[in-house]
């Protein structure tokens, strides 16, 4: 089923990943992963390496003949999570964690910048192979690799993320919206502090609070239409410092997840809105802040066609599986706004073997053979649109 070249190169993809779940290295900080990435392809022929940002490397290959310029992308960064598993290639470093399979999509795309050396007489064009940092924390290394000028020149870009939802060996497809746009809000309810004997003189932020992370609901059930997926969740709430004392103020963090692009513009005014009326009949004052995240990764038409086609053709028609909107967030979006794209879902889950723990989640094991079906999907979609 699987080529030849892929299945050489398995062993060395596997020995990457653990390399680098073993040394994890949170958003923006990814020094010593990009000088892993730049050893180990340095002495491949025909890749020219760059890193435009701080951490993050680009590795580009121009084939023999002109053509379109196309683009790969892996993020490299890790999450910060003490990892809770009985891996012999267990994190090293204390409280940092590939729990979400980043380790695992950037071996596979140095797999493929491997095998896709090998191929550069055969191609009609150019790859960049992006090794992206900072996913995980907005504003994103997305963006900073957009403004480093990585992304000029490039016709179309493609992504893949690893997913313990879908079992190994599948891929989960969708064209149009498929994830959501992710944001922050921060609420402070700033009351009257005073003794819990007496609540008669003071005004409570913890009730005001209580009152505003319920109405806060409301907005997905009311204001947002009934068919269209949104999420409003309170994540933080920090407030006091002793049984006996009502604090004088309660601060409140969340995110937002939202699809379409008029309901995340509105979304701010209709939360304050809220924070604003119950603070104002409690007697309290508040401060609301409303910062922007992701953008809703939004795939092209014709190339999730032409993408699903190319899974079919080189895994059988079983392996594609049409999949609803994700509610996590991806800074992928930031590179959609030069060219499109089409980001897939690459199937992890493996019961047998145990992967099937969430992903950030400090128990979450990652199905080591879903390696080759992406370097094998990457290696012929190159081929396919350099061809």
């Amino acid at each position: 089923m699987f080529l030849p070249e892929v299945l050489e190169i398995e062993g060395k993809m596997i020995a990457w990943r653990r390399h680098l779940h073993k040394k994890p290295e949170l958003s923006f900080q990814e020094r010593q992963t990009t000088d892993y990435i730049l050893e180990q392809l340095g002495d491949v022929p025909g890749l020219e390496l760059t890193t435009p940002t701080k951490t993050g490397v680009v590795a580009t290959l121009k084939g023999a003949q002109p053509g379109r310029v196309i683009a790969l992308r892996a993020d490299i960064d890790a999450l910060p999570i003490q990892e809770e598993t009985d891996l012999l290639f267990a994190s090293e470093t204390d409280g940092v964690m590939h729990a979400c399979g980043h380790d695992g999509h950037t071996a596979m795309q140095m797999a493929a910048a491997v095998l896709l050396s090998q191929k550069r007489e055969q191609l009609h064009g150019e790859v960049r192979f992006l090794f992206q940092h900072a996913e995980e924390l907005p504003p994103g290394g997305a963006e900073e690799m957009v403004k480093a000028g990585v992304i000029r020149g490039v016709s179309e870009i493609y992504g893949m993320h690893l997913s313990s939802s879908f079992p190994t060996g599948t891929f989960g497809v969708r064209s149009g919206a498929l994830t959501s746009a992710t944001d922050r809000f921060d609420i402070k309810i700033i009351g009257k502090g005073g003794h819990s004997a007496f609540p008669e003189t003071c005004i409570d932020p913890v009730v005001t609070a209580a009152q505003t992370i319920l109405a806060l609901q409301t907005v997905v059930a009311r204001k947002i239409k009934a068919i269209e997926p949104a999420v409003i969740s309170v994540c933080m709430l920090q407030a006091g410092q002793a049984y006996n004392i009502i604090p004088g103020e309660v601060s409140l963090t969340g995110s937002t997840r939202t699809f379409d692009r008029k309901t995340r513009e509105e979304l701010p005014s209709m939360l304050e809105q809220i924070v604003k009326g119950i603070c104002e009949s409690a007697g309290a004052m508040y401060e609301f802040q409303f910062t922007r995240g992701y953008a809703s990764v939004t795939n092209d038409q014709a190339l999730t066609d032409n993408g699903r086609q190319l899974i079919q053709r080189t895994f059988g028609k079983p392996a594609v599986l049409e999949i609803d909107p994700l509610m996590p967030g991806e800074d992928f979006s930031a590179f959609l706004d030069f060219c499109p794209g089409f980001f897939v879902e690459l199937g992890a889950r493996n019961e047998k073997e145990g992967c099937i723990v969430p992903h950030h989640n400090s128990k979450y094991l990652m199905d080591e053979a879903a390696l080759r079906y992406g370097a094998e999907y990457l290696y012929e979609l190159v081929q396919d649109r350099l061809s």
